[in-house]
């Protein structure tokens, strides 16, 4: 997959990709107008909404309702470097969700792939190289 990332103009940094355009901006302090997610929220939120898929993936193939069921996620960043020590994924599910089926929709969020993707993180390459402009 090949992503194409822009600059349209302001603290706006956009991806473009199998004909999406996902808009990022910065808040006013960071120079945005807050027109959009910051890339970290981005990230952060492909965390949960993964494990969303995994979760709706699971209660379609069983036939089981998706109603009430969300899923509240947390950050705990490192107070010195920012960066995350720690992210919770709460499911919260109504008194109706057959409990026989918690465990199970734990086991199905962690197979998510952001997740494990951070678990096994890729390598990365970044290089510089100059193109005529169209």
């Amino acid at each position: 997959m090949e992503m194409m990332i822009d600059f349209p103009g302001g603290a706006r940094v956009d991806a473009h990709f199998r004909g999406h355009t996902l808009r990022t901006d910065q808040p006013p302090a960071g120079g945005g107008m807050d027109s959009a997610p910051m890339p970290f929220e981005v990230f952060l939120a492909s965390i949960g909404t993964c494990a969303g898929i995994y979760i709706l993936g699971f209660c379609r193939q069983r036939g089981l309702p998706t109603d009430g069921i969300r899923i509240i996620q947390r950050h705990y960043p490192n107070p010195i470097t920012g960066l995350m020590d720690k992210i919770t994924l709460e499911i919260q599910v109504p008194p109706t969700f057959p409990k026989q089926y918690h465990s199970a929709l734990i086991r199905a969020a962690d197979l998510c792939k952001v997740k494990k993707t951070l678990e096994y993180p890729p390598q990365f390459e970044i290089f510089a190289r100059e193109v005529e402009v169209s």
